[in-house]
């Protein structure tokens, strides 16, 4: 049986069409949803990399003040931390397709602003335009939500694992564009360092018409009619909604994101302070990215298996491992880059099985309004923790500041009860 979108002309979207659909064809439809997703993360991470490889480069030369380099990517984080609400608001009345598309549509507005600020030497402008280009970002962190509308208990956290996985690609893929793009920018006639984002933007039209074209049905509409229809059976039973463990799972996030931001902003400055070379820099900064991303499956399999709390816990352990390793290894440029994996990986177990845990300690009334909060606090905090880094940086030391974000974790484990409290789990049940 085909499934007609639901936002399709002429497409039926009443309780009875929802609840002819079997269980079969609603996960053929969400392993198609996942597929889509991915690819439209790969896209959204090449565009996203290839901005922040520059933004600092770029501030720092249009504002003629090193100083004022950080601002791009704080243009960026709350950009990010502005639209995380109102696109999930968004995707809530008119579905996962056309907020995920609008959000990058925003974005590729702030990036043609981007080289458009860029040849006309203003600052303001370009702080406006990382702004905007926050907004792929916040559409690029509702896609791990996406992924888990309808998908059952069962398989929750290894489907929204494997979108963020995706990640990996365009992280990886997106700085290492700017040579190519600098040389297509180059034969063009376009300024200095604005070449890298024509492939920017590409990639972000490539995404726009993947979500607009290939995200049908639409897995958050289906999964609402799914609920609505089920509500009016007399044998279902209603998923509870429990706002404590939804809590829990925001601030488990949140902290972890806090924690990882926090350090690894300042690694940077720490190893070229300790003599090391732009190339180790490097080479640290993309392992951390590998850890937050490229184990995301395995822990979102294991946040099916063993559950949504231990796997937080599993994550806090790998970041105190992290923080440890920082704090007493600080003066070895190895040690630190090891400590930077673990970072990653903490974080990533932390985020997957967190996202995952607050998703379905939701009612669907609830979900969508949640998902937005948890990453407007998500943003919002990694913000602050930057900032704050620099200041405990130069007051204590890399190693003092490891230890000191280390009370987000002992919070996180001490919350950990509240995770698990009245919470009910109906195996079965989309979204």
């Amino acid at each position: 049986m085909a499934i007609p979108p639901s936002d399709a002309p002429g497409a039926r979207t009443d309780d009875s069409d929802a609840a002819s659909l079997a269980p079969a064809e609603i996960a053929r439809v969400q392993r198609r949803s996942v597929w889509v997703l991915s690819i439209g993360q790969i896209l959204g991470g090449l565009a996203f990399g290839a901005t922040l490889s520059l933004g600092a480069v770029l501030a720092a030369e249009i504002s003629g003040d090193e100083a004022f380099s950080g601002l791009a990517a704080a243009g960026v984080t709350l950009g990010t931390a502005a639209l995380a609400v109102p696109l999930a608001s968004f995707a809530r009345r008119r579905g996962r397709r056309v907020s995920l598309a609008t959000g990058m549509a925003i974005a590729l507005v702030g990036v043609v602003l981007v080289m458009v600020a860029v040849a006309m030497t203003s600052f303001p402008l370009l702080l406006a335009a990382f702004a905007l280009v926050g907004a792929g970002q916040a559409a690029n962190l509702q896609t791990r939500f996406a992924a888990a509308d309808l998908a059952t208990d069962a398989t929750r956290g290894r489907d929204l694992s494997i979108v963020v996985w995706a990640t990996t690609i365009g992280a990886v893929l997106g700085p290492n564009l700017t040579g190519p793009g600098e040389a297509l920018g180059q034969a063009v006639g376009m300024p200095a360092l604005t070449g890298p984002y024509l492939i920017t933007v590409v990639a972000q039209l490539l995404g726009i018409a993947l979500y607009l074209i290939a995200l049908r049905p639409d897995p958050l509409l289906l999964a609402q009619r799914v609920v609505a229809a089920a509500k009016t059976a007399t044998t279902a039973i209603a998923k509870p909604d429990d706002p404590i463990v939804a809590r829990y799972a925001i601030f488990a996030v949140a902290a972890a994101h806090g924690v990882m931001v926090s350090v690894m902003a300042m690694t940077p400055v720490h190893l070229l302070h300790h003599g090391a070379s732009l190339s180790i820099i490097g080479l640290t900064i993309s392992l951390h990215i590998a850890g937050m991303y490229a184990l995301s499956p395995v822990f979102g399999i294991l946040a099916d298996r063993v559950g949504r709390v231990p796997t937080i816990l599993v994550g806090q352990a790998l970041l105190v491992g992290a923080l440890l390793t920082a704090s007493f290894g600080a003066e070895s440029s190895g040690v630190v880059t090891v400590a930077l994996v673990l970072l990653g990986l903490g974080w990533s177990a932390t985020t997957v099985a967190g996202s995952t845990l607050l998703t379905e300690a939701s009612s669907e009334e609830q979900r969508t309004r949640r998902q937005g909060l948890s990453d407007l606090i998500m943003s919002l905090v990694g913000a602050a923790g930057a900032i704050l880094a620099g200041l405990v940086l130069a007051w204590i030391g890399y190693g003092g500041l490891a230890l000191a974000v280390g009370v987000l974790v002992i919070a996180t484990v001490v919350l950990a009860p509240f995770g698990r409290r009245g919470r009910v789990v109906a195996a079965a049940t989309p979204g």
